[in-house]
């Protein structure tokens, strides 16, 4: 910190948002990894239920035509 009694200098203000910067696009890094993993998860989820009720839907729909020789 300054003394009260010294005047803040533009170097004391650069060096103090460099420190603000640096921490924080730190934190902002790991957000955006964790983000991307559950919306990762998310979407394979959203997937797998579709592909699942997909399918029960259409073994309801199709018609069974059984052909019987004579």
């Amino acid at each position: 910190m300054v003394d009260s009694t010294e005047k803040i200098t533009r170097a004391d203000l650069e060096a103090e948002f460099q420190s603000l910067l640096s921490e924080g696009q730190g934190s902002v890094a790991d957000v955006g990894k964790k983000a991307a993993g559950i919306a990762g998860a998310f979407a394979f989820l959203a997937l797998a239920v579709t592909y699942v009720l997909g399918r029960r839907r259409g073994s309801k729909a199709k018609a069974t035509v059984q052909i019987r020789r004579i």
